[in-house]
């Protein structure tokens, strides 16, 4: 299965392992929750839906590189204990606590989550000193005489041996103690996850031309060249933060994430063509709407790919619109509800000065929750970080001007005033981004494909969906609506041609679904 199955499929099962009769016990014992073992090539994203699923299920993230650890950080270190057995003095070894184990019970004592993910990456290359007592771990869920605590699941993760030379195979025991689930790389999911998280369009673009250059792996004389997820998510990364410090990638840059030299090669040729239609189409001027005559016949003439790159463009910067009015948005929203708070405390003969710091020590200590826990999402932690700025700045307003608690809330209701202009203005910025991508698009191509995978690309990043679902798009209604008419027509079509292989009873049947598509 692919990597946004196999989440589907690891949250239903920490679902049903979390699940409690009516007793409060859980419903499938411990014995009976078998660990899962994740079984793909390296780089398709298995420590990311980790990462996903905790923040989506409200548990804890313990995550650890199995590799990394020796028997003694595993287990425990070894000491001697007195024992009396028979009425005879003797001494025997027990072992201090595994600092994995160890982990656990820490994250638990700082976030108050009783119930997390236990992830251990790499479990089949462990040192062969370490490997028995992983097995043990992954049967008994023990390391040494100590047991990982009710309420935690073990996920681990490793890659089959065509990808890793030292890994071990796990005996037919182990194997019937697991559940296990094998990952294939597989780009359609990856381009989901890409255009979310607003990954470069770049790479983007150049992997939807030339998707089998997304997962590669060779073994040459040179030793093993590949192209990955990872490397391609990684190097996405370093093309944003070069471009912000105006640094070019060169090849050499290229080929230290894409280890496949002729695929680091030809990305490098594209990454030129890349930037070459940032220059000749002026993405900025056509989202003003003040692109000219020249640059709409030069789209109409590009080839197929260079229209891809070219919206991928276009993409980038509504996402970055979106983003900035969504996040305005939120703020705002976020803040007048802490003011309200802040007022009615103030009603109370509180010190509105005194509330806002208090307002603020809750979010930071909300947020540093959140983080121990291993689930934050980077998204919201901006969104909290930029309302504990607003609250702490508000609060060193009232004091540095020696506001009285008397005129707090007229001068705070002013003070916040230019929140939501500035919402306003952003909102009405990427509205106005929007609009005029449609129509310099519209013009280039009418009703086309190229309109088809524009609206696609919006629906498809977080951005510019979430935006468009709060403030609205009539362009992106009406060419979606167009695409949902044309999923409608193909399901439709495919029920006609089913029923002509029905038997001659069901004759009729297709004539109604004739009927009904010729109305469309």
């Amino acid at each position: 299965m692919n990597i946004k199955q196999a989440k589907a499929e690891i949250t239903n099962t920490i679902k049903a392992y979390l699940s409690k009769d009516e007793l409060g016990n859980y419903a499938i014992p411990s014995v009976r929750q078998r660990p899962v073992l994740l079984m793909g090539p390296p780089g398709i994203g298995k420590t990311q839906i980790m990462e996903q699923i905790a923040h989506e299920t409200g548990i804890g993230l313990c995550a650890y590189t199995i590799t990394h650890h020796t028997r003694q950080s595993a287990i425990g270190l070894p000491f001697i204990e007195h024992r009396n057995y028979g009425g005879e003095d003797v001494t025997v070894t027990e072992y201090t606590m595994s600092e994995i184990l160890a982990s656990v019970y820490s994250l638990m004592e700082k976030t108050g989550l009783k119930e997390g993910i236990l992830f251990l990456d790499e479990i089949n290359c462990v040192s062969e000193t370490l490997a028995p007592m992983m097995l043990q771990f992954l049967q008994c869920k023990t390391f040494g005489n100590r047991k990982l605590p009710e309420g935690w699941i073990i996920i681990a993760a490793g890659n089959p041996p065509e990808y890793n030379r030292s890994v071990r195979d796990f005996d037919v025991v182990t194997l019937d103690r697991v559940k296990r689930i094998d990952i294939e790389a597989d780009f359609s999911v990856w381009k989901e996850y890409a255009q979310r998280k607003g990954l470069h369009g770049a790479v983007v673009s150049y992997l939807d031309i030339n998707k089998d250059n997304f997962f590669r792996m060779e073994n040459t004389v040179d030793g093993p060249q590949f192209a990955t997820a990872r490397g391609w998510e990684d190097l996405s990364e370093l093309l944003t933060a070069y471009e912000k410090l105006g640094i070019r990638a060169g090849r050499e840059v290229i080929g230290e994430y894409i280890q496949l030299p002729a695929i680091s090669r030809d990305f490098a040729n594209y990454l030129e063509l890349y930037y070459k239609y940032q220059r000749v189409y002026h993405v900025d001027d056509i989202l003003k709407g003040a692109y000219e005559k020249i640059t709409l016949s030069q789209m109409k003439a590009a080839p197929f790919d260079e229209r891809i790159a070219v919206m991928n463009l276009m993409l980038s910067r509504l996402k970055d619109s979106s983003g900035k009015a969504f996040a305005a948005d939120r703020l705002t929203e976020a803040l007048y509800d802490s003011l309200k708070k802040t007022f009615s405390a103030a009603d109370k003969g509180e010190h509105a000065e005194k509330v806002l710091e208090e307002l603020a020590r809750e979010k930071r200590a909300e947020l540093k929750k959140t983080s121990d826990a291993g689930n934050s999402d980077l998204k919201e932690r901006n969104g909290m970080l930029r309302l504990i700025a607003a609250l702490e700045d508000f609060a060193l307003y009232l004091k540095t001007e020696g506001i009285p608690d008397s005129e707090s809330t007229d001068a705070l209701k002013e003070r916040f005033r230019s929140f939501p202009e500035m919402r306003e203005e952003a909102v009405n910025t990427a509205s106005e981004e929007l609009n005029n991508a449609y129509s310099f698009l519209e013009e280039a191509f009418g009703d086309s494909q190229e309109m088809v995978m524009f609206t696609t690309m919006l629906t498809s990043n977080a951005d510019t969906s979430l935006f468009i679902e709060n403030f609205g798009c009539e362009p992106y209604y009406r060419h979606n609506k167009e695409l949902l008419f044309d999923d409608t027509r193909s399901r439709i079509t495919k029920e006609i041609l089913d029923a002509k292989k029905a038997p001659a009873e069901d004759t009729a049947d297709a004539d109604v679904l004739k009927e009904i598509i010729e109305k469309f």
